[in-house]
């Protein structure tokens, strides 16, 4: 089966329909760990013993990502986390 490509207007890379995203959520100065841990309970449905090991990896490695799937439904994740006052992006997966 062949996939027709397609340009991103932002930089010219070629991408593919079906290439997976994530949503990365950043290590910020000002949210509490336990509020982190919330949102991702809350938005995302986590455990609270996943919620916590993804706030950790923010906490400790700078950031986690936390879902993965197209593009469209990771920049309505990201925005969301935007609401929540997060600090989030979205990249292709691998990168």
């Amino acid at each position: 089966m062949a996939f027709q490509e397609e340009l991103e207007p932002e930089g010219g890379v070629a991408t593919r329909p079906d290439d997976a995203w994530v949503t990365l959520v950043w290590n910020d100065p000002v949210n509490l760990m336990s509020y982190v841990t919330y949102v991702f309970q809350t938005y995302f449905g986590f455990s609270q013993a996943e919620a916590e090991q993804r706030m950790r990896e923010v906490h400790e490695n700078g950031r986690s990502a936390v879902s993965t799937g197209s593009r469209e439904k990771m920049e309505v994740d990201v925005q969301a986390m935007h609401g929540y006052g997060l600090w989030a992006t979205l990249q292709r997966s691998g990168e």
